[in-house]
């Protein structure tokens, strides 16, 4: 296949996806590696920061005029910043496939919620499913510590709000949205990572770590995601990124030596069903619902 085919072709923005949830997992990693040095906090606030720097470079949101109703932008920025440093404080204690799994459960909530029909039932039972057997309440089931799991089930509430705000937000303030959101979490994040980290975030040894995860987690994914965007219709974007708790897990096996249990793996399957059949069934009742209207 010629280049000129394989951008013309659906093939390279399911790449990019593919890349780009392999680089989120990755950074993710490479963040968890670090814990023992600086502490989860302080990942979250060299992301953050890095991120946000990187960010405003590329799409200079300075030169934005900013209009309308500020407020969806502010809780856009506060909810990507609460995604994040919820989701480092989950994966201190809980494995990346886990952690990913259960913050998944907040974007599967946007889909259901978004339909009204009896078959989202199932995909309501299929996630409630997984999480039994994520969350430790019988006996600890599935040896996954309480209070990281929780965690991540604050940073999936959180990833559904700022998809709700994302999209308020990003109608009227256009692409450099991304930049100014990450702005705004730095500033709330930044202090308080800096604050409970365990050693000074900006030391040699550390920087150029907090650029890599930087660069990992937040500049190439959020950029090779907005190309793959406009290359794909939203139920196929909606319906790979469905896979990514297993991507995690496969990274948490490959980076971290963190093995599930099967147990594990069924309810990572469980999430991931429910997400797959909530993506595909919510858009085909819209689009039938729009053809009979």
């Amino acid at each position: 296949m010629t280049l000129s085919a394989l951008r013309s072709s659906t093939l390279l923005p399911v790449l990019l996806i593919v890349i780009a949830m392999l680089s989120i997992q990755s950074g993710a990693a490479l963040a968890k590696n670090l814990f023992p040095l600086i502490g989860a906090p302080g990942v979250t606030a060299l992301r953050l920061g890095l991120g946000a720097l990187i960010l405003c470079v590329v799409f200079k949101p300075w030169r934005m005029r900013i209009q309308g109703n500020r407020l969806p932008l502010l809780l856009y920025g506060l909810t990507l910043g609460g995604m994040n440093f919820l989701f480092y404080l989950s994966i201190r204690t809980v494995p990346l496939g886990v952690a990913v799994a259960l913050e998944f459960t907040g974007p599967l909530a946007v889909a259901i919620f978004s339909s009204r029909r009896a078959l989202d039932f199932l995909w309501i039972l299929l996630a409630l499913a997984g999480m039994w057997f994520l969350l430790p309440l019988d006996n600890d089931i599935a040896n996954v510590d309480m209070q990281g799991a929780l965690c991540a089930i604050g940073a999936g509430a959180c990833w559904a709000l700022y998809i709700v705000f994302g999209k308020r937000a990003g109608a009227n303030h256009g692409p450099a949205t991304a930049a100014i959101g990450s702005l705004i979490a730095a500033m709330v994040f930044c202090p308080v990572g800096a604050y409970f980290a365990d050693t000074s975030l900006l030391s040699p040894a550390i920087l150029p770590l907090g650029i890599a995860i930087a660069i990992l987690s937040t500049a190439l994914p959020y950029s090779l995601e907005m190309m793959a965007l406009t290359r794909l219709p939203a139920k196929t974007f909606s319906t790979l990124m469905s896979v990514e708790p297993v991507i995690a897990a496969l990274s948490g096996i490959l980076f971290l030596g963190e093995h599930l249990l099967l147990t594990q793996w069924l309810a990572l399957f469980c999430i991931i069903a429910a997400s797959l059949g909530a993506t595909l069934t919510v858009k085909r009742a819209r689009i039938t619902d729009s053809a009979q209207g």
